[in-house]
């Protein structure tokens, strides 16, 4: 209803958010990370210009100081630049440190940078479970590049493919078993392969490696994939490294329509699929059913027939009033 104050509140931050305020964003991408609907609602219309970039690989890669590395060279370019930095979350206590808002400090007091921090919360995939509201809002409030940086867990790190316009995968020599940690998943999501802290001696290994495992790749043609090498922290590699992203992130352009319809309809499916989760826990009869599926009575698909009905049940009930 037009005079409904959580929605007139709503509306309000919106128009802010989408006017470019920093402040008005940083309580937006709270919102957002808890699922605000009715702000999203407001601000995914004016989503989908900015250039999302998904910066992933495995622990210790120095994706952090590349990202730092990477936002000091846009901003040289004149580039306006967002940074959403995923950390991993306790799974005693759920907490998070986030350490990428100390690595990027020194972009703390440029307007042309705006850095958030949030907790993965057990999600799956290396991306927090509102990060791509998140990813919406800041490209809402006028952001045109997007850096987002994953957790940093593995192979499983590749729900950054559907988010990201371009994705880059970050290795670092000296890892142990550097290849096995990204080789299944992870290596079929990279636009750009980057080698980081080449200034190390295994740094030419490495890069062989990834380039023998490019050629091994499915006998169906691929695109290319350019194996990159550069050492964040003295700058070296950085700028070839910052060519080629714009580079792909201009190509991949004309094809951002349809990968907006992807996501939204895999956007869709998850907020389903949450409020489907939701709705059974909460089913009165779901008690009764785990009682009989105990007790060796009937099986699981039986069971799902009666939650369901359950649920149907309820349904009808609240139609009726």
């Amino acid at each position: 209803m037009a005079d409904d104050p959580a929605q007139a509140r709503a509306a309000a931050l919106a128009a802010r958010v989408r006017a470019g305020d920093p402040a008005a964003l940083a309580r937006a991408l709270t919102l957002a990370e808890n699922g605000c609907e009715p702000l999203m609602r407001l601000l995914r219309p004016a989503a989908g210009k900015a250039d999302v970039v998904g910066v992933t690989g495995p622990p210790g890669a120095g994706k952090s100081t590349l990202v730092s590395a990477l936002v000091s060279a846009w901003r040289a370019a004149g580039r306006r630049v967002a940074v959403l930095a995923v950390d991993p979350a306790s799974p005693f206590s759920g907490g998070a440190v986030l350490g990428d808002r100390t690595r990027m400090g020194a972009h703390s007091m440029d307007k042309g940078v705006f850095v958030r921090s949030v907790s993965a919360r057990g999600h799956l995939g290396g991306l927090a479970a509102g990060a791509r509201d998140m990813i919406d809002a800041m490209d809402a409030a006028g952001w045109d590049l997007i850096l987002v940086e994953t957790v940093g867990a593995g192979q499983s790190e590749v729900e950054v493919a559907r988010a990201a316009d371009v994705r880059l995968v970050v290795l670092a020599p000296g890892l142990g078993d550097d290849l096995q940690a990204i080789k299944a998943g992870i290596l079929e999501i990279a636009d750009i392969l980057v080698v980081n802290k080449a200034d190390r001696p295994e740094a030419d290994v490495t890069a062989r490696q990834l380039d023998a495992m490019l050629a091994l790749r499915s006998a169906t043609p691929v695109r290319p994939v350019p194996v990159l090498r550069c050492a964040a922290t003295t700058g070296d590699g950085i700028e070839p490294l910052r060519a080629a992203i714009d580079g792909a992130a201009l190509a991949a352009r004309p094809d951002r329509p349809a990968r907006r319809h992807d996501q939204l309809r895999h956007l869709l499916a998850e907020i389903m699929a949450r409020q489907m989760r939701a709705a059974v826990l909460d089913c009165p009869a779901l008690d009764s059913v785990l009682a009989r599926l105990s007790a060796g009575e009937g099986d699981l698909d039986g069971a799902l027939a009666d939650v369901r009905s359950a649920l149907d049940a309820s349904a009808a009930r609240r139609d009726q009033t």
